[in-house]
């Protein structure tokens, strides 16, 4: 183990060395550091002039609320943009290690897993060796304030500890709560919460929906679109995208994702931090635990999800709390103008409970070998033989008139680097995958001789069977060999997208293809294949859509558009983070979302978007870390009453707000810098 010190040199622009304590010279020097509030830190030249595996040190925020860091790792002709960044999370006021393994500059891995106590990890950007880093920093994100960290024990390393040693105290309170802070609201103890949720359960679906121009499925009732084919569909009426219901009904789509009550609680090796947590064998909760999710990369932990929400819900209502909370959580959405579950909610609610839903494909075809990250061998027998088979799975809910539609796959990791070229990856990549074969044939039906591929290409290569063996970049090679890498990698991504496509229409012809959910446009390629969409879906965390769904059109797309996420967080009630977009407060998240949601359905292509989501994430983070005030509802199933006040007025002028019968809002949120990883 290599011991680091802190020298004021390394201090990039914006920080301060307020303190210093431990010995004046040597080894255990502890440093508290004040970072401006736009973002600064530290340089940190050992990830450069040295060879071990890890980068470790211990870090504790003084503030009241997490924190958020990036590693930025640049090269030579990156300018003032890094290469790679990696940026993670802490809880405020406590003590974590946290660790960079230069294993991950390969890019192989997107989130790598965190250790007890630090929060979520990602590695955004795109790969770089140890030998091409020329700049090296750790920083904090900009923030609404400037921040003060403590930092200490710095070190290089080749092993890395399984003891993580964890301060004393309690975080979360016998409800799940934040008990680090208050806010009005906040359920003081189960009988406070028996007595709230029996008033909340006097709402239920045979209720409806508030809106008396609204149609059983939500739809609009003022205007009618078609005859009704039973089902969900689109229409294009001059030049305006609207869903119809299966009554022929023009049809927004709003609603919560994740409506459902998941073991969200990540608990095992933060144990120590609970109030209460039930023994895994008692029987009465023992089912409230669920066994890990499946993750790529190394696994340094034997994770244990618990759900706080179940708890609650078992400890207020009694034996029968599913079946009392199944009316009551459909009751509150239609009341409040929500009219679809959206993504990962609970499927015993499907079809059942009279309000309409979307699903995602429970499987996406995948191949033994892999191109990059989570992209198949498209071109394999493989990847079309299990396209077959995941699509089987839409077989049981291809009569259910409820269900919207069905989207093929969420965020894929390997669309998280920008500008990817994946041809480029299939000749880097050293397995000998049925896409390489293909990408050689390619090169071999264009060229005809490897003369004549050099002439074009400017290169000096022995014959085609060069490609065979690992090539680095080959699209950086020349301008023609980068227009031939980007023609195949559009071949690559329309097989990704029509071959499951194409399969589970074969299943279930009877229901809408929602997309990729796509985190966002990386490429411009990527809405390759888009003609085998119903709907073309994105992921989209901002203030204003309207952009990024414009991009959509402007690239070609001529379908409707429908968001499957977006969220807005704040810091006055319970997780300590804000997520993806943050605003000073509840009633900012209120405001923020109906900006948001009017905006979508004022645009020709917006039919719908799926607030993500229904509750709060686990104030000490969920199966990745993620630990944010999002919900609509909190971990004790309460709303958030000033933010449901402003979604329920969004639902009532949705519809007029989409005709062009009335403008968006104009009411901004007071925006804050997010506090997300």
């Amino acid at each position: 183990m290599r011991k680091l010190e802190i020298a004021p040199k390394l201090l990039t622009e914006g920080a301060q060395l307020l303190r210093q304590e431990g010995p004046a010279q040597g080894e255990g020097k502890s440093y508290l550091l004040r970072a401006a509030k736009e973002g600064a830190g530290i340089c940190t030249p050992w990830l450069m002039d040295g060879k071990e595996r890890y980068f470790t040190l211990m870090l504790k925020a003084q503030e009241t609320h997490s924190v958020a860091l990036n590693l930025l790792l640049y090269g030579k002709e990156s300018g003032d943009q890094p290469v790679m960044t990696v940026r993670f999370g802490i809880l405020p006021q406590v003590e974590t290690m946290v660790y960079f393994d230069m294993e991950w500059l390969d890019g192989h891995v997107l989130f790598p897993e965190s250790i007890p106590g630090e929060l979520k990890i990602v590695c955004h950007g795109s790969r770089i060796s140890r030998n091409e880093i020329t700049r090296a920093e750790l920083k904090t994100l900009p923030a609404f304030h400037d921040l003060s960290i403590w930092m200490s024990e710095l070190a290089m390393c080749d092993e890395l500890s399984e003891e993580f040693r964890l301060p004393e105290g309690k975080l979360v309170d016998a409800l799940g709560q934040n008990k680090t802070k208050e806010w009005p609201g906040k359920t003081r103890n189960l009988d406070d919460l028996k007595e709230i949720l029996q008033e909340q359960m006097k709402t239920e679906p045979k209720d409806g929906y508030p809106f008396g121009d609204w149609s059983s499925y939500g739809g609009w009732k003022e205007k009618k679109l078609g005859e009704g084919t039973g089902f969900f569909t689109k229409y294009k009426e001059n030049g305006r995208w609207w869903l119809a219901d299966p009554d022929g009904y023009a049809f927004f789509s709003a609603g919560p994702d994740c409506v459902g009550l998941s073991a969200g609680a990540r608990v095992d090796g933060v144990e120590k931090w609970l109030d209460w947590l039930p023994d895994q064998e008692d029987p009465a909760y023992a089912a409230m635990f669920a066994p890990p999710r499946k993750r790529e990369g190394e696994r340094r932990r034997n994770p244990v999800m618990f759900s706080f929400l179940q708890a609650n819900l078992y400890r207020a209502l009694g034996e029968d709390w599913y079946e009392k909370w199944k009316g009551m959580i459909v009751g509150q959405l239609k009341q409040y103008g929500m009219n679809t579950l959206g993504n990962w909610s609970d499927e015993r609610l499907f079809g059942v409970t009279d309000i309409p839903y979307v699903t995602s494909l429970s499987d996406f075809p995948d191949t033994e070998k892999k191109i990059f990250r989570d992209f198949p061998d498209v071109l394999s027998p493989e990847y079309a033989q299990n396209a077959e088979k995941c699509a089987q799975a839409l077989e049981k809910r291809r009569e259910d008139p409820w269900m919207i539609g069905y989207f093929l796959r969420n965020e894929p990791s390997w669309a998280f680097v920008d500008n990817l070229v994946l041809a480029d990856e299939v000749l880097r990549n050293p397995e000998k995958t049925v896409c390489r074969q293909e990408l050689i044939s390619f090169l071999k039906e264009r060229y005809g001789n490897i003369e004549k591929l050099n002439e074009e290409w400017g290169t000096g290569l022995d014959g085609f069977e060069c490609f065979d063996e690992p090539q680095e970049k080959v699209s950086a090679w020349s301008q023609a060999a980068c227009l031939d890498m980007k023609e195949f990698s559009r071949r690559l991504l329309r097989a990704y997208v029509e071959i499951p496509a194409k399969a589970c229409r074969r299943v279930d012809p009877n229901h809408m293809i929602l997309g990729m959910r796509w985190a966002w446009i990386s490429d411009p390629d990527l809405v390759s294949g888009w003609e085998n969409f119903d709907v073309f879906s994105i992921n989209c965390y901002a203030q204003d859509p309207t952009s990024n769904i414009e991009n959509i059109v402007k690239l070609g797309v001529d379908l409707p558009v429908m968001i499957g996420e977006f969220h807005f967080g704040a810091l006055d009630a319970g997780p300590s983070a804000t997520g993806l977009e943050g605003v000073r407060t509840q009633k900012d998240r209120g405001i923020a979302y109906r900006y948001y949601c009017e905006r979508v359905a004022a645009h020709p292509n917006g039919v719908g978007c799926h607030y993500f989501q229904c509750y709060d994430q686990f104030v000490l983070g969920r199966f990745d870390g993620e630990n944010y005030n999002i919900g609509l509802f909190d971990v004790c199933s309460r709303p958030y009453p000033e933010m449901m006040e402003q979604v329920r007025a969004c639902g009532q002028g949705l519809y007029p707000v989409a005709a062009g019968e009335r403008e968006p809002a104009e009411e901004k949120a007071q925006e804050i810098p997010m506090i997300a990883y």
